[in-house]
């Protein structure tokens, strides 16, 4: 792989696979990069001299006809399809792909990657920017890893020395500080048949609480909870998830509340390659938001940046015209209503420490440079064979200035099936940013109150 000169020049690379050493923060020269020649959370400013752009501040007008009713228009409307990747020349164009995303175009007839122009829409609120740049040069990994210091919000590793704090910088990435939102996920079988089990999530940071008091609950990161809204069979089941920052001092705290005994349980099974919430053995625990969670189970090595089409700006697949039946299909959902452009990543390799168990031996990740989000993961299994392929299909809230994504799928190569989370055509009021949330409400009795039936 060709490596970016920008990361040899910075010193990166020679902290690429992390071993275990306090990491320090970087110092304030370093970090009078950001709003320089970095963007203020750490992506480089300018562009490559040709599909990609300089960041010029990111997308700066709502666009016309959007209503402020959380349903999304496309700012982009005018766009045309620049090239279509498919079986007929895939190889030409491998060197900017994923193995697993070429492993879905070899294996599908009709699976391919549209590719459209390149934007750079993503900004944040002031205050994540402010925090960023206090976070260079504080914020570092604890001895382990497995955690940080001086880290509250923001980008905690805005110039990143290892894959390590890449990681970290996804799993910490801004969503909004509270944001409550209604979506489907879907299982298809082989042949393309599903039903939708429908999702209330909410996810409220600590510094988010209306209550939000310093010295309480410091290890938490943030409070998570997921109440099952459709279909009757599974509906009332709630999670609750208290995110910790040092998983491994103090494992995630989660409970799960079961409506047909009426009983609120500890769940420790709700990490790692635990079963994912009616995935039908689709995804684990981890695989929800792409990754998440503790760390501690893998070696992280910063391979380096590359350029790489990734799922982007994919408003497309939020139309509230379309119906789940247009976009989940036999095998992989309808690439034609995808959307695809040339961004820079940063790849990170994860493989099994020795003695710890995982169904998935090794992870690559490709981690967007404007967002920190995981856009595209490759999974291998204990054999060293591709496994599985997850992709973000990206969006940016602009009147929320918050960079998510539309759907993430995860294809199975091997059975054929997949899995699509986050789906919102169908459903009511699919997101509310900014969300009041107190403490009270992340508590297990609470949980106990907040189941239906």
């Amino acid at each position: 792989m060709k490596l970016n000169k920008t990361l040899i020049a910075t010193g990166i690379l020679a902290a690429s696979l992390y071993g275990g050493a306090v990491n320090a923060a970087v110092s304030a020269q370093e970090a009078a990069k950001l709003g320089d020649t970095l963007t203020p959370i750490g992506a480089e400013k300018a562009g490559n001299g040709g599909a990609i752009p300089a960041w010029d501040g990111g997308l700066k007008k709502i666009p016309e006809g959007y209503k402020g009713d959380g349903i999304y228009v496309n700012p982009y409307p005018d766009d045309k399809e620049q090239l279509r990747i498919d079986q007929s020349n895939v190889d030409q164009y491998a060197d900017k792909l994923s193995p697993g995303q070429v492993k879905m175009i070899k294996k599908y007839d009709d699976y391919f990657i549209p590719v459209y122009p390149t934007h750079r829409p993503a900004a944040y609120p002031q205050e994540v920017y402010d925090a960023t740049r206090k976070n260079a040069t504080e914020t570092s990994l604890i001895p382990s890893g497995n955690g940080m210091e001086n880290f509250t919000e923001g980008v905690p590793f805005p110039i990143p020395q290892n894959g390590l704090e890449v990681i970290w910088n996804h799993i910490t990435r801004y969503r909004g500080g509270s944001t409550t939102r209604h979506v489907g996920q879907v299982t298809p079988t082989a042949d393309g048949n599903f039903s939708v089990v429908h999702f209330q999530d909410e996810l409220t940071w600590r510094a988010a609480l209306e209550d939000f008091d310093p010295k309480e609950d410091q290890n938490v990161l943030f409070y998570f909870k997921q109440a099952i809204t459709g279909p009757a069979r599974l509906a009332g089941n709630v999670l609750l998830v208290h995110e910790t920052i040092n998983q491994v001092k103090e494992p995630r705290r989660a409970w799960v509340y079961n409506a047909g005994q009426r009983r609120v349980r500890r769940a420790p099974q709700v990490a790692y390659d635990g079963p994912g919430t009616a995935a039908d053995g689709l995804r684990t625990s981890d695989n929800f938001d792409m990754y998440n969670g503790s760390p501690d189970r893998y070696n992280w090595e910063l391979i380096g940046k590359q350029e790489m089409y990734i799922p982007y700006d994919s408003y497309k697949l939020v139309d509230r015209d379309l119906s789940y039946d247009q976009i989940i299909k036999a095998g992989h959902i309808n690439q034609a209503l995808s959307r695809y452009e040339l961004h820079r990543v940063w790849h990170v390799r994860a493989t099994l420490k020795k003695g710890e168990r995982h169904i998935y031996a090794r992870r690559d990740f490709y981690i967007d440079e404007d967002t920190w989000q995981a856009s595209v993961i490759d999974h291998y299994d204990g054999r060293g064979e591709l496994w599985r392929v997850a992709e973000a299909h990206s969006m940016y809230f602009y009147d929320h200035k918050v960079p998510w994504y539309a759907i993430e799928v995860l294809y199975d190569t091997l059975s054929g099936r997949y899995l699509a989370l986050g789906l919102t055509n169908e459903e009511a009021d699919p997101y509310e940013f900014g969300t009041k949330r107190s403490s009270r409400e992340y508590t297990p009795a609470a949980l106990r109150r907040a189941g239906t039936r």
